[in-house]
């Protein structure tokens, strides 16, 4: 997937549309859906892929998985407002090359309906489309604990990057949430929401392991949700990402946080002037990024802007 170029006009103008008829972005979820959208549907999905193209010949896969139950069900909806100013950093800005965008949900294995949406990666205004048919189910357990390791294994096991295979490029994967992973893979849910046989349960260490050879892996904590602001959480976190956790006091930043963090990762921006694109777009974000992304961003050297190749081979900057 991945073919197709996003046109704010079209977002515009199905926003306007849904403003004059009074539905909702998310109409799916709104109407009382209580199973995955076919299109989100992870079970007997063989991979998702992310593929260059000749309309997009340097592909740079970008995941965004949020947890969806109890307070962290806003999340899409802020993500859906702000998807212009998401793609416009990215592209305009020359932060990536060739974004491909995949939208996913996270609920809870033990106890939810829908615990895994897994979108398509896609560089057009389908992007919009998966996000609006996501079932923000609200549930979860109650226990600090949401299957976040069930979503890693998927994207570890049932994602194909022409990035990696073709550039030795990592894709960015970003999760979501307030609480912590289980301790491990459980087959007996592998085999009821994904439809396969896994011999023995993996811990999420080792599925982290696997992930990170083909994603660059970041949690966003909004500390000012649920459980954001519990250290134990944090600390964990920290433990199976070190840096890569990110802790941001203001939900309404996480687009400008996606983008700017790919931009760093891309060594397309140091934290400076990612923190000035964001006022020159007329984002008041700035002061919560530059706080969530200040442990990333420490001692990067000024990036000097050039136009970035999009010609055949390496760029002279793989991450693997």
């Amino acid at each position: 997937m991945g073919s197709g170029r996003w046109s704010t006009d079209v977002y515009t103008a199905a926003a306007g549309y849904r403003a004059a008829t009074g539905t909702s972005a998310f109409a799916y979820s709104d109407s009382g859906a209580r199973k995955p959208h076919p299109a989100l549907d992870p079970y007997g999905v063989t991979v998702r892929e992310s593929r260059d193209s000749t309309e997009h010949p340097r592909s740079t896969p970008i995941a965004v998985l949020f947890d969806v139950t109890g307070s962290m069900g806003t999340v899409p909806r802020v993500l859906q407002t702000k998807l212009p100013q998401l793609l416009g950093l990215l592209t305009r800005k020359g932060y990536a090359t060739d974004p491909h965008i995949m939208f996913g949900a996270v609920g809870d294995a033990t106890c939810d309906r829908v615990p895994l949406q897994i979108g398509q990666f896609e560089s057009d205004n389908r992007m919009d489309e998966d996000l609006a048919r996501i079932v923000l189910e609200g549930g979860g357990g109650g226990q600090r604990t949401e299957s976040y390791e069930l979503a890693m294994y998927f994207m570890a096991r049932h994602t194909a990057l022409d990035s990696v295979t073709r550039r030795g490029r990592r894709g960015y994967l970003f999760l979501i949430g307030d609480e912590m992973p289980y301790a491990r893979v459980k087959p007996k849910e592998v085999k009821r929401f994904l439809g396969e046989n896994l011999r023995e349960p993996i811990p999420v260490e080792a599925i982290i392991a696997e992930l990170q050879r083909t994603f660059d892996v970041y949690f966003i904590v909004p500390t000012a949700a649920g459980w954001g602001g519990d250290r134990e959480i944090l600390a964990h976190w920290k433990g199976l990402l070190g840096q890569q956790v990110i802790e941001l006091d203001d939900l309404d930043a996480v687009c400008e946080t996606i983008a700017l963090t790919v931009g760093l990762g891309e060594d397309a921006i140091d934290l400076d002037g990612g923190l000035a694109d964001l006022a020159d777009v007329g984002s008041t974000a700035g002061g919560s990024v530059g706080r969530a992304l200040a442990p990333i961003g420490a001692g990067r050297a000024p990036v000097v802007r050039a136009p970035l190749a999009l010609g055949p081979g390496g760029s002279g900057n793989e991450r693997l």
